[in-house]
């Protein structure tokens, strides 16, 4: 039988469960069917790049019906601190698991025979096979460790030639990983099932090749699933492309954006990789076959003049729909008055509540502020959520019983009502935030000058010319408006006609958004730290 649910395990999901949704705008599943039901050996493996909110993220993710308790391993230094993260990851039955970095003697035996016996009685493990958490937008090297667990459990049950162990492989992809309001997408792939009759070749004695072999599989699904780039700049023209391929307000799930965005990405790693590892071909109108030598010349081409279209748009700071879609000075003008005192009025009714999280705020900037400080980039800013999420929790609930403390003589009252006002005034906020950001926008647009639109428009029908083309070489739908539409989905971003569209920005539940790359902050975030402040990995 397999562990039951600790009470200290529930309330944590329940607490972070509800944390997460404040600070993330969506977070989107797909695939949870694939997770294997409770009692069924599993190992859930997932690629590491937000520190313990990617923890967090499997723990709420994963449906009780599924699986009603996650193992959870966790580095060492983490463990015997008087601090609330430390509660928080001993409280859940969390392992410590000791790193070379910290101890070049680290041994973890006794660690994974505590995993084995979990297994071996049905549990389901939580691992990060990359090892590390770094704010890196590619993924580290698999550790070898989940495939040499596997054929440590199937070795322990080869009597049982029957027994199944399966490997849960999970993609996690944050559009903003430390940003409020950002949104994630979190995919579970097929299962890899392995049984002691099927597979032998993992049963003691192991040649090491096969380990090799399982965790080579493992590092390729979870790859396919989310933003694997050898660079910032690599992932932030392949953004670009997406946004022109599919420009603002097409009818996509998140899904659907990550997967277009990923795509590109895929197309433009493959020219600047020396082997040409992505074989593309095109016809001319003789019906020759152009080499692939002269494709990756021309996607090479078109990869630099993005990035010089995308350096442009933020020396600006207008978004490509601008350029797109000009319009002339009467309605820029309409439309900055309506953005400007449609904010406003949002601001206005947002002060009281306002009151309730500029303490949540606060904390959180100066706690973020400080861990800054404390090393480099790429070492501290996969802990920026974490410190975000535990501080802003901390200090909401803090505010949120200080008020009904304050006002006890209504505190039925104010014990739901404090929290639905703070929630009401985060909606609020967002659209404000987002009727200002447009506001400027159109400001700096008024800025610019015809003849330099006209000359950015003329440049941007090019590029999509030649985007287009890359995307049937990269076998993309030529009409993604028509195509997801027509595939459909139920998440922010698919609006089905004007009613639709006007009840979903008004909806209490969550914002509505056009475009996925929105977070609350006064401008586009497309920019992202300089690719040489991160060693090679």
């Amino acid at each position: 039988m397999p562990t039951p649910t600790t009470w200290s395990y529930t309330l944590i999901r329940l607490l972070f469960q509800f944390a997460l949704k404040v600070f993330y705008g969506t977070i989107v599943i797909e695939g949870w069917e694939n997770i294997p039901d409770n009692g069924k050996a599993s190992v859930l493996c997932a690629n590491h790049t937000n520190s313990l909110t990617d923890a967090l993220l499997m723990v709420t993710s994963v449906p009780q019906r599924k699986r009603n308790m996650l193992r959870l391993t966790a580095k060492a230094t983490q463990f015997g601190r008087r601090t609330f993260t430390s509660w928080l990851i001993e409280n859940a039955g969390t392992l410590p698991l000791k790193r070379k970095k910290e101890d070049p003697n680290a041994d973890n035996s006794h660690v994974m025979e505590k995993l084995v016996d979990a297994l071996r009685i049905g549990d389901a493990v939580c691992l990060f096979p990359e090892g590390l958490s770094r704010f890196h937008p590619s993924m580290s090297p698999l550790k070898t460790g989940v495939a040499r667990l596997v054929s440590d459990v199937l070795t322990k049950e080869r009597d049982n030639p029957d027994y199944e162990i399966y490997i849960q492989n999970c993609s996690i992809t944050y559009m903003h990983r430390q940003h409020w309001r950002s949104d994630v997408l979190v995919t579970f792939h097929p299962p890899m099932k392995f049984t002691p009759r099927d597979h032998p070749e993992l049963l003691a004695p192991v040649d090491f090749a096969n380990i090799r072999t399982v965790t080579a599989n493992m590092h390729q699904q979870i790859s396919s699933g989310t933003f694997d780039s050898p660079s910032w700049t690599l992932l932030r023209v392949s953004k670009l492309a997406a946004r022109i391929y599919s420009p603002l307000g097409t009818e996509m799930t998140l899904g659907d954006h990550v997967r277009v965005v990923r795509t590109f990405l895929e197309a433009f790693k493959s020219v600047q990789d020396p082997n040409r590892i992505h074989e593309a071909a095109t016809s001319d109108e003789e019906g020759q076959t152009e080499p692939d030598s002269a494709v990756a010349a021309e996607v090479e081409r078109l990869l630099a003049e993005l990035q010089w279209y995308q350096d442009q748009l933020s020396r600006w700071g207008v978004k490509d729909d601008r350029i797109r879609r000009p319009l002339p000075r009467r309605k820029i003008l309409y439309r900055m008055t309506v953005r400007l005192s449609w904010s406003l009025l949002l601001f206005a009714i947002s002060l009281p509540g306002l009151c309730l999280w500029v303490p949540v705020f606060a904390t959180t900037f100066y706690a973020v502020h400080n861990f800054k400080k404390t090393g480099p980039i790429f070492d501290t800013w996969d802990e920026i959520a974490q410190y975000k999420l535990v501080y802003g929790f901390l200090s909401g609930m803090a505010v949120w019983f200080g008020t009904v403390l304050l006002t006890f003589p209504m505190a039925l009252f104010t014990v739901w009502g404090v929290p639905l006002l703070m929630w009401l005034t985060l909606r609020w906020l967002e659209d404000a935030i987002a009727s200002f950001r447009a506001f400027m926008s159109l400001l700096r647009l008024m800025r610019i000058g015809r003849p330099a639109l006209k000359e950015m428009g003329e440049k941007r029908a090019v590029l999509y010319e030649r985007i287009m083309k890359l995307a049937e070489i990269i076998s993309l739908p030529l009409d993604p408006e028509q195509h997801y539409s027509e595939k459909g989905g139920g998440e922010k971003g698919r609006i089905q006609g004007k009613w639709d569209s006007k009840r979903r920005y008004f909806s209490v539940r969550r914002r509505r958004k056009r475009d996925w790359n929105e977070t609350l902050r006064l401008y586009d975030q497309v920019d992202y730290p300089d690719d040489d402040l991160f060693p090679t990995i």
